[in-house]
């Protein structure tokens, strides 16, 4: 079977999709690690003096620290936004989208995994943030979820087709034809 044949092409996508979500996740999980292990809440280490430190951060809420009361729900919303991009990711033909849904669904999982184990109670986990921006504290993983969201809104403006019709598909569909053509 070749790259070319129509049953090869969506498994090179979910294959896509699968590496680079492994890739994102795995990248996520080591600097968190590296994180945890030797950083401090107590004080900053400048990286770009005005603009990075690193600080560890464990955040109950959102982006920004939104939500920090309603964590469950954050984590809750996080579990269903990973099904999504999961069932996503699985479904495109295109490789850009699955670059994209990968990097997303990588994303959206190395902060679930932190709200899982690091929980004491239902689904109230904390994300292990590090990445101080003087205006925001955050990790790989939003950054994996920033850059994905870009990608995914110039694929919609650029009107890249999440799965592109089939050659040959038109011309199978039921024609309706106008009564002024006839005559």
């Amino acid at each position: 079977m070749t790259e070319n044949t129509p049953a090869r092409r969506p498994r090179t996508r979910v294959a896509v999709f699968a590496c680079v979500a492994l890739v994102a996740l795995v990248l996520d999980r080591i600097t968190k690690n590296m994180a945890l292990s030797s950083l401090s809440t107590d004080h900053d280490v400048s990286v770009i003096p005005g603009l990075l430190s690193l600080r560890l951060l464990h955040n109950p809420g959102a982006s920004l620290g939104m939500g920090s009361s309603t964590t469950w729900l954050i984590s809750l919303l996080a579990i269903v936004a990973s099904i999504v991009l999961l069932a996503a990711g699985v479904m495109t033909t295109d490789r850009r989208w699955a670059v994209c849904l990968g990097l997303a669904f990588g994303g959206a999982m190395g902060n679930l995994i932190d709200r899982v184990m690091y929980a004491t109670g239902f689904l109230d986990g904390r994300v292990v943030d590090f990445l101080n921006y003087s205006w925001s504290v955050g990790n790989v993983a939003d950054i994996w979820l920033m850059v994905a969201g870009i990608g995914l809104v110039l694929l919609i403006v650029l009107s890249v087709p999440f799965r592109p019709i089939r050659e040959g598909a038109a011309d199978t569909a039921p024609h309706v034809h106008d009564k002024t053509e006839a005559r």
